[in-house]
């Protein structure tokens, strides 16, 4: 339900004495930052991958130390059957659409201003594509909108009462803020992080005027790409500092096997020092001693939950009993995660006495792929196409090993959850699959993207699992292994204290 409220904070729930809590250790005199936080997408309304867990948990670590606050587009899944407060209207500019500001305040008193545009958001599908997996023709207008909106905020909403210091925005979607503070000759801070450079938002030059986007900015030093308008390129060249998901990501991108052809730009970054890797947390809710949808509990220093999860799992994918190893993909079935390579090397090792479950939905052709393997291999190949949060769990906490051959992974958040589950991850060292897991001692890394040498991983995997010590060892440790948003959101504050000039 949307309820007008005009000129005036509309408080729906705790939201007050919970922020006061959230800030409540600060000294006095100190006035925490005032952060926007725009995203195309946050889980607790709707999650297409990782940016959904991120966005969710991300903000809500940083509410220690700064006032921070999410802007959001509209959805279906974001506007349906909730309350919302609408507390500003938003003018048209150029071809962008006038719109309305809602407001959410979560029950933890997290502040979600909602981007109220039925016409562009309020549509059935996921926030990029509709019902068939075709994306939105007017995407370009959907979420420049979003942008000129965060950046109508940042240039201060009378009727919010609320004005931001900093803007951190996430991938294309938000990329072009920067560039709409920069051509209005406002200078105020801002983030972009990268969360997938290999999704940059391109659309054909004819599109500028009616994004408002100027002429003079479509060259090389701006937002040209080849001919088109990069939304990402924008703001990798606009935004104060870049970040992205990992260390060793935001060394990778800088290469041009990494770079997706912005590595020139990339690099220019890094010399300006304006650009830098933070590793993503998880979530305090996977924690296998108190998940409530695991079928048992379980901790690094008892294990014995873990089989009965197992054999949830098994039963789940219409596998058989079994003494052997079960293996688990739970992933986006796309070329990037190597899925191709993992299906050839399960045609060995279920041959060996091990066990695959798949879950995930991506492109059909890899789908039924995985389909035809397990019909090739009744009972030691289960798959299910789609997602269920429940089964994921139970597959993660059950799972001996995690497959996750992905060709590049910027952070990656399956290998730590599996870590966190006692599931060792096999993968390519890339990314934050490089920093999150180490060699033999909390999971497996192969160095080479080829069959041979992920098929040399899986066997030292299978070496592992005969020896019941070196498992139990590597499991334990793989659960111990710190994976908390607090390390990130320092990383965060000190990147925001720099170009606020606090430091």
């Amino acid at each position: 339900m949307l309820q007008q409220v005009r000129g005036a904070h509309r408080y729906i729930g705790s939201s007050s004495s919970n922020a006061k809590r959230a800030v409540q250790h600060l000294d006095p005199a100190e006035v925490p930052p005032k952060l926007l936080f725009v995203t195309s997408e946050m889980t607790d309304f709707v999650k297409v991958g990782g940016l959904g867990d991120v966005s969710s948990a991300l903000p809500r670590a940083l509410r220690q130390t700064n006032d921070i606050r999410i802007l959001i587009p509209g959805y279906r899944q974001v506007t349906g059957g909730r309350e919302i407060a609408l507390v500003a209207e938003l003018a048209p500019f150029a071809g962008l659409p006038a719109c309305s500001l809602g407001r959410i305040d979560m029950a933890d008193g997290l502040v979600i201003y909602v981007l109220v545009c039925p016409d562009l958001f309020d549509r059935e599908g996921t926030p990029y594509a509709d019902k068939n997996g075709s994306d939105w023709v007017d995407n370009d207008v959907r979420f420049a909108r979003l942008s000129f909106a965060a950046a109508e905020i940042a240039s201060g909403v009378p009727d919010l009462g609320w004005k931001p210091d900093l803007l951190h925005l996430n991938d294309w979607p938000a990329s072009l803020a920067p560039a709409y503070l920069s051509w209005r000759g406002l200078d105020v801070p801002t983030v972009l992080t990268v969360h997938n450079l290999a999704y940059q938002g391109l659309f054909p030059r004819e599109r500028l005027p009616v994004l408002g986007v100027p002429d003079s900015s479509f060259q090389m030093e701006g937002v040209e790409f080849h001919g088109n308008l990069s939304f990402l390129k924008s703001g990798l060249y606009y935004a104060s500092h870049v970040t992205t998901v990992s260390q060793t990501y935001a060394r990778e991108i800088t290469t041009p096997e990494f770079g997706c052809g912005l590595e020139g730009l990339l690099q220019t970054r890094a010399r300006q020092h304006a650009l830098t890797g933070i590793l993503n947390g998880v979530d305090e809710s996977w924690d296998a001693s108190r998940d409530p949808v695991l079928p048992a509990s379980f901790t690094s220093t008892n294990l014995k939950g873990r089989s009965i999860n197992a054999a949830q799992a098994r039963e789940a994918f219409g596998l058989g009993v079994s003494r052997g190893p079960l293996f688990a993909i739970i992933s986006r079935l796309v070329h990037q995660k190597g899925i191709d390579l993992a299906i050839r090397a399960a045609e060995d090792f279920v041959q060996k006495g091990g066990q695959l479950a798949v879950t995930g939905q991506g492109d059909p052709s890899l789908e039924n792929a995985m389909l035809d393997l397990a019909k090739r291999n009744p009972g030691k190949v289960g798959v299910k196409i789609g997602f269920n949060e429940a089964e994921a769990r139970c597959l993660f906490a059950g799972s001996d090993f995690l497959l996750m051959p992905s060709r590049f992974e910027p952070c990656g958040l399956s290998q730590m959850y599996a870590q966190r589950y006692g599931s060792l991850p096999v993968a390519y060292r890339t990314g934050g699959l490089a920093d999150t897991i180490e060699d033999g001692e909390t999971g497996f890394l192969y160095s080479e993207m080829n069959l041979s040498a992920l098929m040399n991983a899986v066997s030292r995997a299978l070496g592992a699992f005969a020896s019941r010590s070196m498992l139990l060892r590597m499991r334990r440790k793989a659960m111990s292994r710190p994976h908390n948003w607090l390390h990130s959101s320092r990383r965060y504050n000190h990147v925001y204290e720099v170009l606020l000039g606090v430091r």
